[in-house]
């Protein structure tokens, strides 16, 4: 079973969380929590909210436990972007170019692999 959750409009680049989900993506949750609590860079805390958000839609809503989760997919993709403008010399200006994020993920439940049986197989 499928889980997704979204954060759009997040005041930080796409290059800039890319960089942070890239380390996650395909993990298992627990590890790619710990992996997120302690990275140097500001983008890990708004992806490890998501994280926790879309654990917490898995474990209350359909009843998952959240150690059989993987993140199948994480994606970040730009938002709107705020252009502004700043003073320069001789009367001009330059733009100011603030981007947006729009961030999703989905978890997914790993299946368990049905045992094979050596007796079938060997005849």
């Amino acid at each position: 079973m499928e889980v997704y959750a979204s954060a759009r409009h997040l005041h930080t680049s796409a290059r800039k969380i890319r960089l942070v989900i890239d380390v996650i993506r395909g993990m298992k949750v627990g590890t790619a929590q710990a992996q997120l609590k302690f990275m140097k860079k500001a983008a890990a805390e708004p992806v490890l909210k998501l994280l926790n958000s879309a654990i917490a839609n898995a474990t209350h809503n359909f009843q998952l436990q959240s150690d059989s989760l993987f993140i199948k997919t994480i994606a970040a993709d730009e938002g709107p972007i705020l252009d502004r403008w700043k003073p320069r010399a001789f009367g001009r200006s330059s733009p100011i170019r603030k981007r947006t994020t729009h961030l999703s993920i989905v978890l997914d439940e790993r299946a368990k692999r049905p045992v094979k049986d050596s007796k079938k197989t060997a005849k």
